[in-house]
């Protein structure tokens, strides 16, 4: 695949385009760092064809949403999204990904048994607790649903899962309720206490992509053909880009404020970027009013109670010190599902007197230098990155010589006015300039976009008049219940 191609793989008979697939040389290349989990949610109204969108996408060292690849399919089935996932392996560096977040679409689990038979398809936390207001009646919701929350949310022990659960279902009368059934056949998939222990970036929804798709339709119209899509698209990613250049700056030049004086808050201020040493100082203060309590220690381990006071309640935690393999771990899985060392563990560390973090808990993904490798394609050929990196180099000139203008302009009321003209028809002729979609703008665009002809409508699954759940009519009705 090229850096910048834009391919259009497949066609009708007709010759009219189907299902396509690109990934520019950045993206790839991002993948080689930050792919180990990707999130996938397609959405509509991106073009007036009616072709769902399919953008996959990742989170950097900054803890930014970054795009992977993306696709347009006429069909949600499980052939195309096996023809998606396959094109996706063969275009990123580095194998599978260790996790994949979507949404409940059969199609699309079965796509990802077939392809990706390694990585953990985890479903989306978010898709299916917003369906309880629904499923549920209103009057057992009311009563319940807190209950349900803090047993999916706050429960880490497995066995405390479901002996809270099925007390819950006994207890409001839906032993045999079908649909919470069926998620609870599924909670290996979903609950966080079945599927902590694999790593994640934090995450427990898709919703980056929910946000995601909101950023792009700032940039993006239903009446959009496919040309002006991909033109609009790739402008919207440069400035999401653009941000990601920016954090790397502050990184590079800004020293981050330690609010903690200690040996350990400072090292990590060198390592980790800012959005990650704020998560890390974060739960280094947490665990100054942790109180912990030895329950065991012999020749082969140590075991902690750690008490945590939060929001009103007290949270006990379990941390374990293996003394063979001078490892610590605990029973809420922090270091296994965000990939920094929880305060509960933290706490352990500094009663101990570690001053400084034993590298096996930093993870290279979330260091200022995750982007100093190189990356491969499968014909070990390098893939460099096809942004243009001096965009800050850039900025720092023109604004340079900008306040030298402006200084210059303000020595009379004569170049005042003169710089003030200038920079009013600069600006509308660089707006016209960015709004402007022409084939031109295109970059990089495949052969095959000169002879492909426009893909028909399509009729998605969500293109039907939504069906409103019994909240949402309540809630436009204006009924409340004490």
């Amino acid at each position: 695949m090229k850096n910048h191609d834009v391919e259009l793989i497949e066609g009708d008979s007709n010759d009219r385009l189907t299902r396509c697939f690109w990934a520019d040389a950045t993206s790839r290349r991002a993948y080689g760092f930050y792919g180990d989990v990707v999130v996938l949610d397609t959405t509509f109204n991106t073009n007036r064809y009616g072709l769902p969108f399919a953008p996959m996408l990742g989170v950097n060292n900054h803890g930014q949403t970054i795009v992977f690849a993306c696709a347009f399919l006429s069909k949600e089935t499980t052939e195309s999204f096996i023809w998606m996932f396959e094109e996706f392996k063969k275009a990123m560096p580095g194998g599978e990904p260790k996790m994949i977040i979507t949404d409940q679409d059969a199609a699309m689990a079965r796509a990802i048994f077939e392809v990706f038979p390694t990585t953990f398809h985890r479903l989306c936390i978010w898709h299916i607790t917003t369906k309880f207001s629904d499923k549920l009646s209103w009057t057992v919701y009311e009563e319940y649903w807190k209950d349900f929350k803090e047993t999916i949310w706050e429960i880490d022990n497995i066995d405390e899962f479901e002996e809270k659960w099925h007390a819950i279902v006994t207890k409001s009368g839906l032993t045999d309720h079908p649909w919470l059934s069926s998620v609870f056949d599924l909670r290996k998939s979903w609950v966080l206490a079945y599927v902590k222990h694999i790593f994640a970036v934090g995450m427990s929804s898709s919703q980056r992509v929910e946000g995601s798709h909101a950023f792009f339709k700032q940039y993006i119209l239903r009446r959009n053909s496919l040309m002006d899509f991909i033109t609009r698209f790739q402008r919207a990613l440069s400035h999401q880009r653009q941000n990601e250049l920016l954090a790397d700056h502050i990184d590079a030049f800004e020293k981050p404020q330690c609010a903690l004086l200690m040996t350990m808050d400072k090292q990590m201020a060198e390592i980790y970027t800012k959005a990650m040493f704020q998560r890390f100082e974060q739960e280094l203060m947490q665990s100054l009013p942790c109180f912990m309590e030895l329950k065991m220690d012999d020749a082969s381990k140590a075991i902690y109670k750690v008490s945590e006071r939060k929001r009103g309640k007290t949270r006990v935690k379990e941390v374990v010190y293996d003394k063979y393999s001078d490892q610590w771990s605990c029973s809420c899985k922090g270091f296994e599902f965000i990939g920094i060392l929880c305060c509960h563990a933290l706490a352990l560390l500094k009663r101990e007197q570690i001053e400084y973090l034993p590298n096996k808990y930093i993870l290279n993904r979330w260091k200022k230098t995750a982007k100093s490798g190189l990356v491969s394609d499968s014909n070990g050929n390098e893939i460099k990155d096809c942004e243009n990196n001096s965009l800050l180099i850039k900025r720092s000139r023109m604004s340079r010589l900008a306040s030298d203008v402006i200084e210059h302009a303000l020595m009379s009321e004569e170049g005042y006015e003169l710089l003030s003209n200038n920079l009013n028809d600069t600006r509308v002729t660089l707006k016209l300039l960015n709004d402007g979609v022409g084939p031109s703008e295109v970059g990089g665009s495949s052969s095959q976009t000169q002879y492909l002809k426009d893909p028909k409508r399509v009729t998605h699954k969500g293109s039907s008049k939504r069906v409103k759940g019994a909240k949402e009519m309540r809630m436009e009705r204006g009924i409340r219940h004490c």
